[in-house]
């Protein structure tokens, strides 16, 4: 959501990418921010309360879905997945078998290397300050993500090969199927459920490990903040908020659009759910970046990265309201793409999609 560029004068390429060499929007003060009259009023109040009852419900959450609990003898009977829980495989392997999983190696080491390349760029030509900003925040978790996601990729197309020989039951989590056993006559076959098709399938998946559930967390952490960047960008501060002569060039259209569109990508190809409670993490990702300014602007009086975070307005309340609320449908537009695409896939494709976590309940939206 940066709608200023400062160009350093490193040349013409840098001169192309950031337009002119003077701000076509320039923030305005409008109070000074380290005083106490700034802070001790109705309007932190209401913010105040705002933010701090949205962290507490996040916390609240993690902790309800993502906290190790033990389970009772019904929930044994029972036999329902965690919400939440991520399969061994699940972070690398794609939504369809007959797509290779190098496919999405390959798509996560572009991704990276490109945003890598245009977040070194921003910081080229603007300096380290444009750290001050929400979007280069969500633009560096969104790298990292690939970063992570190419690692993840190699892990699993090099170490999860599948494995030929043997009577036993090798879960192949690179094409979502597994190498079915081998077993004498008059086994008892009773143990292994069948899906669908007939095809006998091994009791349970492979629990993931840390590194999988961090990266999907990040995967959700980084769809719903991309939303939020590229719409209050697109449909308040472009339009609304910024003067007439501001021009629009390279750097910040990228800003507002590569991540999200590569995201996306990715949201198509791999295949991983979308637990719902997991806003919980974008939330606090966005409220851990308004405390942050709140803690730098009460120490120096300095201008707002966004006009609506200023506190000084008395329609503060409501705009801090109205961005926060903007968090559900900015999330859940991103669930419904994924609830979509397995969706189509699930009845495009039948043989070769692949379905993780059967019988999730509501909260864990595959």
């Amino acid at each position: 959501m940066t709608v200023f560029t400062e160009p350093a004068g490193v040349g013409d390429i840098l001169n192309f990418l950031a337009g002119h060499s003077k701000h076509t929007w320039q923030p305005t003060m409008t109070a000074k921010t380290n005083v106490l009259s700034y802070w001790f009023n109705w309007r932190f109040l209401l913010c105040a309360i705002w933010i701090f009852t949205a962290m507490f419900v996040s916390a609240f959450l993690i902790w309800k879905y993502e906290a190790p609990k033990r389970k009772t003898r019904r929930e044994d009977h029972q036999q329902k997945e965690k919400v939440g829980k991520l399969h061994e495989g699940e972070a690398w392997s794609t939504c369809v078998k007959t797509i290779h999983p190098a496919w999405l190696l390959a798509y996560r080491v572009i991704a990276f290397f490109f945003l890598f390349a245009l977040i070194i760029t921003n910081v080229a030509i603007d300096g380290g300050y444009i750290f001050y900003f929400y979007t280069q925040w969500t633009f560096t978790l969104v790298t990292i993500y690939f970063g992570f996601g190419s690692v993840m990729s190699i892990y699993g197309c090099f170490k999860h090969q599948p494995k030929n020989g043997g009577n036993h039951v090798s879960l192949d989590a690179e094409q979502g199927s597994y190498v079915a056993p081998t077993l004498p006559e008059g086994s008892n076959t009773s143990n292994f459920s069948k899906n669908v098709d007939g095809r006998v399938e091994p009791p349970a998946h492979q629990i993931a490990g840390v590194w999988s559930y961090t990266f999907q967390i990040m995967f959700q952490m980084s769809a719903g903040a991309v939303m939020l960047t590229d719409t209050v960008f697109w449909l308040i501060l472009y339009p609304f908020l910024t003067s007439h002569n501001f021009r629009l060039n390279f750097l910040v259209v990228g800003m507002h659009s590569v991540n999200a569109i590569f995201l996306l990508g990715d949201a198509i190809l791999n295949g991983m759910r979308f637990p719902l409670f997991r806003i919980a993490y974008f939330v606090l990702w966005t409220c851990i970046f308004v405390v942050f300014q709140w803690i730098i602007h009460a120490c120096v009086s300095l201008w707002w990265p966004y006009p609506f975070l200023d506190l000084s307005s008395k329609y503060a309340p409501l705009w801090y309201l109205g961005v926060g609320v903007m968090h559900i449908p900015c999330y859940g537009i991103f669930a419904l793409i994924i609830r979509l695409k397995h969706f189509w896939l699930s009845r495009s494709f039948p043989q070769s999609y692949r379905r993780f976590g059967l019988n999730e309940p509501a909260l864990g939206l595959q």
